[in-house]
């Protein structure tokens, strides 16, 4: 079935109900029964484990979010005792190297693989080395969600693991920059909130279900002049951001730039599109140096 998959990529989205949406689709698209070993490739606060949940739903992930699993996962006693408990195992491979080292891991992770349990593995390109197997399926995300099974010429984790960790840069200015956007148009501009969200490269995209009234130019010079002023960008809760000094509801709040300053080249599609499958109005939102299919699309 999988024979000429090289490799498939989809836009990473950032809020958490569409990153988990996206890993189940990816489980139900590519999982297949067989598969043993499932790598995973990002930077800290990419959405990996919000992908996890989303491919494996009630998966007990260690270190998560919230600090309640501060501890080693359960695959290394397990090996020590010869009794895998789980049909499924979640080993963080950064977290978990502060208690045994790479190669020590590498043999549990074979031990449990070897005895027909499934592991999914963060940081998998740290881990690669030491593993008799290639992983099964292998995802890396960044900007994108590349998805691939590796085989004997594919890319090594580690060049997977160069993509999106440089990329991902793009997707954490994009995400500030929306939220930036839908704030200034809510508070200055007296626009009501968009629902809906969606992606292209290097950008956001706004979608309304009326057609909103404002000057293009007005609201990316706005946007333009928070962006100068170098605002703090910080994490809250789970569903807020701070800015500056003040709170913004955000459902994706780990992937966000440091600073406002950070956002580079950020621009406006000056025009709304109109899908009319959806009936919604689109704006979209730009930002790096790369040209978007927008852009081009226009030449």
């Amino acid at each position: 079935m999988f024979d000429c998959l090289a490799q498939s990529v989809y836009f990473a989205p950032r809020g958490r109900r569409r990153l988990m949406l996206l890993g189940k689709n990816l489980a139900q698209k590519y999982l297949t029964d067989d598969d043993k070993i499932i790598g995973l490739i990002g930077d800290e606060g990419s959405g990996k484990s919000l992908l996890i949940r989303g491919m494996f739903p009630g998966l007990n992930l260690v270190n998560d979010d919230k600090g309640i699993n501060i501890k080693p996962s359960s695959i290394i006693q397990d090996a020590r005792e010869n009794n895998f408990n789980s049909h499924t195992y979640h080993v963080d491979v950064r977290f978990e190297t502060a208690f045994v080292q790479p190669w020590q891991l590498g043999e549990v992770v074979q031990k449990a693989v070897d005895d027909g349990q499934r592991v999914v593995i963060e940081h998998f390109e740290l881990l690669a080395d030491h593993l008799e197997l290639d992983a099964d399926l292998l995802l890396g995300i960044g900007e994108e969600v590349l998805t691939m099974r590796p085989g004997v010429f594919s890319s090594h984790p580690e060049e997977i693991a160069e993509i999106v960790f440089d990329s991902i840069k793009y997707r954490r200015m994009a995400h500030t920059a929306e939220d930036l956007t839908s704030k200034v148009l809510e508070e200055e501009l007296g626009v009501k909130k968009s629902t809906y969200h969606s992606d292209v490269k290097s950008g956001f995209v706004l979608q309304f279900e009326e057609k909103p009234e404002f000057d293009f130019d007005d609201l990316e010079t706005k946007i333009n002049e928070v962006i100068a002023d170098n605002k703090l960008v910080k994490f809250h809760d789970r569903e807020h951001i701070k800015i500056g000094d003040e709170t913004y509801p955000c459902s994706g709040p780990r992937i966000h730039v440091k600073k406002t300053g950070d956002i580079k080249n950020f621009r406006l599609i000056k025009e709304l599109k109109y899908d009319s499958k959806q009936e919604r109005y689109l704006l979209t939102g730009l930002v790096g140096d790369e040209q978007s299919q927008f852009e081009l699309s226009n030449k």
